[in-house]
């Protein structure tokens, strides 16, 4: 049985690819807030970057709007997305062992993602229940990109801050070989200092595109030592006219940017 980061680094090279589609399905983005026209929009999306991504990160919370539908309509998109590429549960779960253990079957079992975003505030026992399968993963918040990320993780005890115990957590639990890191990509430093002192732990990087993050140096940072992948939401989903054309020539422009970055 293959460890999820033993897969995903496979993945990674089969495809050449470190493109992860964030599915974040926005009525206001798309300019209407018709079900059925972010239904469709989601399957183009897909239909679109399949040739560039290698993985697919839907966001939980703008299914979960829609209420029952909207679950029936996440279960037709990990079914649509298939096999083929990572699918990550962008989640964000975090509770107690036994809430958590029902988490982890939903996500997994259920829905049938390969892994999953896990928020570790509550601490390691929030985070075992999704760990005992080695072929199911996770990517731990460390150090984000919203705004005010550094009120709690740039916190310091004896020196150390709080996103730096979080690395050294996972690192510890990583028994199984299925840990990974969410890093913004908003924080070059910090990205930098987590790649040295995770070597070869995966990196999953939001925050390129619409949140400024630049591209060549989280391409360069999350790749020394390790694999990372570059999450792209809005600047692929609702690109120019949102056209099947528009959104392909998006993904494949990052791509590109990626592989020129890995070359110099």
């Amino acid at each position: 049985m293959n460890s999820f980061n033993s897969i995903l680094k496979s993945r990674v090279q089969e495809r050449n690819s470190w493109l992860c589609v964030g599915l974040d399905m926005s009525p206001e983005s798309l300019g209407s807030d018709k079900f059925d026209d972010l239904k469709s929009h989601t399957f183009r999306v897909i239909d679109s970057t399949k040739d560039y991504a290698v993985a697919y990160k839907p966001n939980f919370a703008f299914f979960e709007r829609w209420g029952a539908r909207g679950f029936s309509w996440l279960e037709e998109t990990v079914e649509y997305i298939g096999d083929n590429h990572i699918k990550i549960a962008d989640a964000k779960r975090g509770d107690i062992g036994n809430t958590a253990k029902q988490y982890a079957y939903s996500i997994f079992e259920h829905f049938g993602f390969d892994c999953v975003t896990i928020n570790p505030y509550m601490g390691c026992d929030s985070v075992d229940p999704f760990l005992e399968n080695k072929e199911k993963g996770v990517f731990l918040l460390a150090k984000t990109s919203n705004p005010s990320a550094s009120t709690i993780q740039d916190i310091k005890e004896n020196g150390i801050p709080i996103y730096e115990r979080v690395v050294q957590m996972a690192k510890d639990l990583n028994h199984n070989n299925n840990i990974g890191l969410v890093v913004g990509a908003t924080a070059p430093k910090d990205l930098k200092n987590i790649r040295s002192i995770a070597p070869r732990m995966p990196i999953l990087i939001p925050g390129v595109g619409v949140q400024g993050g630049d591209l060549n140096t989280c391409m360069k940072i999350g790749n020394n030592n390790g694999i990372s992948l570059i999450n792209i939401s809005r600047s692929i989903s609702f690109t120019g006219d949102m056209s099947p054309k528009s959104i392909k020539d998006a993904s494949s422009n990052f791509l590109a940017q990626m592989h020129e970055a890995m070359n110099k």
